[in-house]
């Protein structure tokens, strides 16, 4: 098993929505930069993501999903009313990619994005990377384990 971290605006997609319906996967598309692309390529079902809410009051890691299906071609980017379209990509050809995940865990507060700064021992995870604006980034094991920790889950 592989642990991620994935950012979405809380009002768009939260850890509330898969928490209100645990059993309903929910489809994680409109990845559109090729890094972050590659890393939903190397996701499997199973694995584990903290999803992290940004650009909001409380910016930080809210619950964990968990991936239920294997990547394959994000649907937005063949519709033209999509904000998400790319004319450039092609069913033959596909761009980009989505996963399916559902609910895992919601955690009683929010992990602020402050605190996981000030967290011994999480040299190297690109969250807090200066210059790190990945929508979906790998998690090491012992980052894993530390920011459960913190977040008191």
């Amino acid at each position: 098993m592989a642990f991620w971290l994935a950012k979405t605006e809380p009002d768009e997609c939260s850890i509330d929505d898969f928490a209100r319906a645990p059993q309903t996967p929910i489809r994680w598309d409109g990845v559109r930069n090729f890094q972050a692309r590659n890393f939903l390529r190397q996701m499997s079902v199973g694995d584990l993501v903290f999803i992290y809410h940004s650009s909001c009051r409380e910016i930080g890691i809210a619950g964990i999903a968990r991936i239920s299906t294997a990547a394959y071609p994000d649907p937005s980017q063949f519709d033209p009313d999509s904000p998400y379209h790319d004319s450039r990509s092609t069913s033959d050809n596909p761009r980009w990619l989505a996963v399916d995940m559902v609910h895992h865990q919601r955690f009683g507060q929010v992990l602020p994005l402050t605190r996981i700064k000030s967290l011994p021992g999480l040299e190297g995870l690109a969250l807090i990377q200066r210059g790190s604006r990945l929508s979906v980034m790998p998690v090491t094991a012992e980052h894993w384990e530390i920011l459960l920790q913190a977040a008191g889950a």
